[in-house]
């Protein structure tokens, strides 16, 4: 079964075409599919519209907010209403295609557990397109996941894989970085992007910043997310060694002019090395402090589980089990 999720604001123009499309090519591609639309605070006839769809049709499913929350909310309240073994994002605006969907299901049932679409010819402004280049070489050179299109809003992935990441704030669009961080296929397929039809772009250059800002998070939640002392712990040493090798210096120095009358040097105390070894250390004893903290927070409050992925289970008792039943078939 395929649950495909909708985020929708203010979209009450496409909704009703977008259904129409989906019901297409659902209805021959997956033995059963449900659509979740998730009305993140419209303010136009966007609900209206989705309580009257449901009614139409029973694999229709809507969920309203009381205001906007985000995109990053809106996935999460959809991943967990989402029945079906395979869940399917995509943009309400008529720019994600749905007639990708099997094409996309061949590369899961290849084996893959996420397929990222790539909207390889772009059909959006120049100032969206070149900012985006940037941004998908950055993901790409910091995470190690290679793909061409990291924000594009058309994604398939398993169920597993919902039920493994944690979204929040904008950290939808890193759903294939967190994915491929906890061991899981990720590939990505050239899909149909098409011009907006209805409705206003709801992204504007303060998106571009605010993923730079989520990069260096997702950065640090797949590298030190489990382990934060070996990331603060590390630069507290840098700047503890430094601050004490130019104490150490100075030492050196006050106590050649106390014990060597013959020798002359400007008293330690005017220095600006005094100062600077100073505060250096304060600032490693800090980091490396506050890494201790949050090695307690991880230990304490941490889910275990989240160190690790499971792709398989086996046991004496499955291949028992495998055998009887075998045996009853015969």
């Amino acid at each position: 079964m395929l649950s495909i999720i909708v985020p929708v604001m203010n979209e009450e123009g496409s909704l009703r075409q977008l259904w129409d499309e989906i019901l297409a090519v659902a209805q021959t591609a997956v033995d059963g599919f449900e659509v979740i639309f998730i009305d993140d605070g419209s303010t136009d006839s966007s609900w209206q519209i989705i309580s009257e769809l449901s009614v139409l049709d029973s694999r229709i499913s809507g969920i309203r907010f009381r205001r906007n929350f985000g995109k990053a909310a809106a996935l999460t309240a959809g991943m967990r209403a989402a029945e079906g073994e395979l869940i399917l994002m995509m943009d309400a605006d008529l720019q994600d295609d749905p007639a990708e969907i099997p094409e996309m299901l061949k590369l899961i049932n290849e084996g893959y557990d996420v397929v990222n679409g790539w909207k390889k010819c772009r059909l959006d402004p120049w100032h969206k397109v070149y900012p985006s280049r940037v941004f998908n070489w950055m993901v790409s050179s910091m995470t190690g996941l290679k793909l061409h299109d990291h924000n594009c809003g058309l994604k398939m992935f398993r169920s597993d894989v919902a039920a493994e990441i944690n979204i929040y704030g904008e950290l939808h669009r890193f759903i294939p970085v967190l994915a491929f961080a906890r061991g899981f296929r990720v590939t990505e397929i050239p899909v149909h992007h098409r011009s907006r039809q209805h409705g206003e772009s709801k992204y504007g250059v303060r998106r571009f910043l605010r993923g730079l800002l989520d990069l260096l998070t997702v950065t640090f939640l797949i590298s030190f997310g489990r382990r934060p002392q070996h990331a603060l712990g590390a630069v507290g040493l840098f700047f503890f060694a430094i601050g004490m090798l130019g104490l150490g210096y100075l030492s050196l120095i006050w106590l050649l002019m106390h014990v060597v009358p013959v020798f002359a040097a400007e008293p330690i105390g005017g220095r600006p090395l005094l100062a600077y070894s100073i505060a250096a250390t304060l600032l490693g004893g800090q980091a490396m402090s506050l890494g201790l903290l949050a090695e307690l927070i991880v230990a304490y409050t941490g889910n275990t589980n989240d160190s690790y992925s499971v792709a398989e289970r086996v046991s004496c008792n499955s291949h028992h089990q495998a055998a009887a039943e075998s045996a009853a078939t015969m």
